[in-house]
């Protein structure tokens, strides 16, 4: 800066346009650094906090998406030992479901059988109830037509009848046995004697074959694995219904 004064005086250094404006440049950017320095420091410095902070922000995040990535590989590592637990587990019970299905079929047969012979039974049951009945009405009816068209029983059931309500035995009033019982009791006796002589079996197979009929129409109704020939002996079925 002093030398500057003799090389002007003397012309020893020319201003000219480049200089003046090299000048102005350098007391431009004197007078904005002593002026306005600071605050160009400060923005900058703001803007780089800023991008700091956005990058920290950005790394956070991508660290954050890679720790639950991790997390999420860490918690599949046991995903083969999980599947092939689940794979015994299946085995193990499609075993089980072999062996029940093994059994099943011979427990339905068990209570298809019982079923039938519950069913027998209850005919038989049926039949011999329905017999007795008939067979009483019959003896009812045979007593009451015989005392109605016998003078004789008219007169032992009187007896009997004044025995009794005199408190002393038919027999020790000479009336012998109660006539009401038998009565009864011959005609049971006919009855018997009658049903020993019959050599024609006809309603009992029409009987025996409305049971076969009936026990083969609940065969093929239930499904059952088996069903009955005309003869009632059953068979085994190709396939159950």
């Amino acid at each position: 800066m002093t030398a500057a004064v003799p090389l002007l005086k003397l012309d020893l250094y020319v201003v000219n346009e480049e200089t003046q404006l090299a000048a102005v440049f350098v007391a431009f950017c004197v007078a904005l650094w002593s002026q306005g320095g600071d605050a160009i420091h400060a923005a900058l410095d703001e803007r780089a906090k800023n991008l700091l902070r956005e990058h920290n922000e950005a790394e956070d995040k991508v660290i954050a998406a890679l720790e639950q990535k991790l997390d999420f590989l860490k918690a599949n590592q046991n995903m083969v030992n999980d599947f092939e637990a689940i794979n015994a587990i299946r085995e193990e019970t499609y075993q089980k479901l072999n062996q029940a299905g093994a059994i099943k079929p011979q427990h339905d047969l068990k209570a298809q059988m019982e079923r039938v012979l519950n069913m027998i039974a209850q005919e038989e049951a049926n039949v011999r109830e329905k017999t007795k009945n008939a067979i009483m009405i019959e003896a009812t009816e045979y007593v009451t037509n015989q005392f109605a068209t016998s003078k004789d029983l008219k007169k032992k059931a009187l007896d009997a009848a004044i025995a009794q309500i005199k408190g002393i035995g038919s027999k020790e009033a000479g009336a012998g046995m109660d006539p009401v019982r038998e009565e009864f009791s011959k005609f049971l006796k006919n009855k018997a004697a009658e049903a020993s002589k019959v050599t024609d079996d006809a309603e009992e197979k029409a009987q025996r074959a409305a049971l076969i009929a009936k026990m083969s129409a609940v065969a093929r109704s239930e499904g059952m694995f088996f069903d009955f020939d005309a003869s009632g002996k059953p068979f085994m079925k190709n396939s159950a219904a």
